[in-house]
């Protein structure tokens, strides 16, 4: 019995000096990228001041990505099935039902959507990736006619996250030329595939023209924050409100989670109000079952007073000129 005690006592004592032995490691290590914020606005965060005194902005994007996914055809070594429905494994040959599956969103699901928006005459955010839309010459064109607001999607839908910053830094310059030549600016906003890479912020400022990107989940209010020593505008993102949730829901559900979503932001916005970004997807979205649950959210934001249904830039606008950097 003593043994064992000793035992037990010796293996804590172990423990504790690797506890120890790791802190003091953290405490030296250099930690590249932006500092993480815990704290942001916390309790009282700023009163946004929405035009028309709105208790809550709604932004509805819509991922344009298809034409632009890793492929065999692109020289990747697979096909990409993700946000799809498929179940299979990436495998290194052509999955000719998942690049169905992409194309299905540039044929029918893009024109659903975009047909809706115009018909309510509602503003609406396009993250595109710019290959997609060199690849589809009338989906560019029907961006810039409808006077759509485009956030740079990347080149490419590959994650920014593994590149290093070399290989980077070349994928915005290729996307902004890109954009220019489709649509005829550089987009204003850049939002990556899921996440940055450590560097990304830092190379979009290099590269100017970029005056806010959407790279951050972690608030409901845009906010700045500093590179390089300049303000730069974070207009945060959701993977929550996405219909990316219909990969495992029908469209009446999803419709309800995002009714509450709405309805519990409209609730707060008589103290403090807020933005929701409504994230899509074309060839999820604009299939028919799930574009009813779409339908019935716009049927329901008509419904509602006080709402700012609003283009992704004019939000960046509206805080820079009401919230400046201090």
């Amino acid at each position: 019995m003593g043994d064992g005690s000793q035992d037990e006592a010796d293996a804590e004592g172990d423990l504790r000096q690797q506890i120890q032995a790791t802190t003091r490691w953290m405490d030296r290590r250099v930690i590249e990228g932006p500092p993480r914020d815990l704290v942001g606005y916390g309790r009282w965060p700023p009163h946004p001041r929405w035009p028309g005194d709105a208790r809550l902005a709604v932004n509805f994007v819509l991922n344009v990505e298809e034409g632009s996914e890793p492929s065999i055809h692109d020289g990747d070594g697979f096909t990409e099935n993700r946000l799809t429905d498929s179940s299979m494994p990436l495998i290194a040959t052509r999955d000719l039902a998942a690049e169905g599956m992409f194309e299905y969103g540039t044929r029918a699901g893009f024109w659903r959507v975009h047909g809706e928006f115009q018909q309510r005459q509602l503003p609406l955010t396009v993250f595109a990736c710019a290959l997609a839309l060199e690849r589809n010459p009338a989906i560019a064109q029907a961006i810039v006619a409808a006077g759509n607001d485009v956030v740079s999607h990347g080149f490419r839908w590959v994650n920014h996250r593994e590149m290093d910053e070399d290989t980077e830094r070349e994928q915005i310059a290729l996307a902004s030329a890109s954009f220019e030549r489709t649509i005829g600016a550089q987009p204003q906003g850049w939002y990556c595939r899921y996440g940055p890479s450590v560097n990304t912020r830092q190379l979009l400022v290099e590269h100017g023209g970029y005056t806010y990107d959407s790279d951050a989940y972690n608030d409901d209010l845009p906010y700045w924050t500093t590179v390089d020593d300049q303000p730069h505008l974070v207009l945060p993102y959701s993977l929550v409100n996405n219909d990316a949730r219909l990969l495992s829901m029908g469209g009446a559900e999803w419709f309800a989670m995002i009714r509450d979503a709405i309805d519990v932001l409209h609730r707060e916005g008589g103290d403090i109000p807020k933005m929701l970004s409504i994230g899509l997807h074309c060839r999820i979205v604009g299939h028919p079952a799930r574009f009813a649950g779409l339908v019935r959210v716009l049927d329901h934001l008509a419904t509602l007073p006080d709402v700012w249904v609003t283009s992704r830039l004019a939000i960046a606008d509206h805080w820079r000129a009401v919230h400046p950097p201090s």
